[in-house]
């Protein structure tokens, strides 16, 4: 019955990234403006014939079906074309790139797991005082947007204290991990929010549930009811959000990458989206559904095995 479910959702994926890649090559295909004027530089009016010859070399005349279906070939060869602004092929301005946006992206999500399960466990279990301090935490956390927070974080920890550098992704491990905290932080500030409500709310369901007052009425310990009934029963939802939680630090990394001056393919979508170098954005848009669909389907896999409550054949 798994294999089914893991067969269907893939399929679902496929069909996905292929519908994925139709809208992004067709909206961009129809946009306004002519890339081929990257190319020529000085401000004066293009030459025209200048124009043409551009337009035959990257092949910008080609009717939609021809040029998609030679775009899509060699994404599945990992050639992604070539940038008209930085004159590189896409695949090594990508490949240069991903290292710190993989690295922005988990270190986020270390960073709102770890804290989130803690602190929503905590309040539901606790209760009170507790329970209401980290209720007004999130909700001002969750009323704060991303590039307010990214601005807060660098006036406060980077230039009032110092802490952390307000600019690049650094080197090695060590560079990467001082240089990418405040990115990371400004990241993962309202999903950490997010998470850490949905844990509380998951753990005071189950807390409340007729099996864990079963269990208590038989005499069995409240460490091990916590443990084996509560947290191990709450863990199939705390799993389902924090894997939106991380498909959404992969969607919004963009604007903290761009606000940290953080080299990373985030900000390469942005910088190419403004200077209409399609094949770049083009490519970093399919990556972005791609692998947004990706996390979404193995967080349903994983959900669905470990909340064996839920029946994989009703699943969508």
């Amino acid at each position: 019955m798994i294999w089914r479910f893991v067969a269907r959702r893939t399929a679902m994926l496929v069909v996905t990234a292929l519908v994925a890649g139709i809208a992004v090559y067709g909206a961009l295909f129809v946009s306004p403006g002519d890339p081929a004027t990257l190319l020529i530089g000085g401000g004066k009016p293009p030459n025209p014939r200048l124009l043409a010859e551009i337009h035959r070399q990257y092949h910008l005349d080609d009717p939609f079906v021809q040029s998609y279906w030679r775009w899509l070939t060699g994404i599945l060869h990992g050639d992604a074309g070539q940038s008209l602004t930085y004159k590189d092929s896409v695949a090594h301005m990508i490949s240069e790139r991903i290292g710190n946006t993989v690295f922005l992206v988990g270190y986020a999500a270390f960073l709102i797991i770890v804290p989130a399960v803690a602190l929503g466990s905590l309040a539901a279990l606790r209760g009170g005082v507790t329970d209401s301090l980290v209720t007004v935490l999130t909700t001002a956390l969750m009323a704060v947007p991303t590039f307010v927070m990214s601005v807060l974080l660098i006036w406060w920890l980077s230039v009032r204290w110092g802490w952390f550098p307000a600019y690049g992704a650094g080197t090695g491990f060590t560079g990467r991990l001082e240089h990418l905290t405040l990115p990371a932080l400004a990241l993962a500030a309202s999903w950490l929010a997010y998470v850490t409500q949905v844990t509380r709310s998951a753990v005071r369901a189950e807390l409340g549930s007729e099996h864990v007052q079963t269990a208590r009425g038989r005499g069995i310990p409240e460490r091990y009811v916590i443990r084996k009934h509560v947290l191990r029963n709450a863990s199939g939802p705390i799993f389902s959000v924090s894997g939106v939680a991380v498909a959404g630090l992969i969607a919004g990394c963009s604007v903290v990458e761009q606000a940290f001056g953080v080299n990373g393919v985030g900000a390469l979508l942005i910088q190419s989206a403004a200077k209409q170098d399609l094949a770049v954005v083009q490519a970093l848009a399919l990556i972005t559904v791609v692998v947004f669909a990706t996390v979404n389907t193995l967080v349903d896999v994983v959900t669905a095995a470990l909340d064996h409550r839920v029946s994989l054949e009703a699943r969508p």
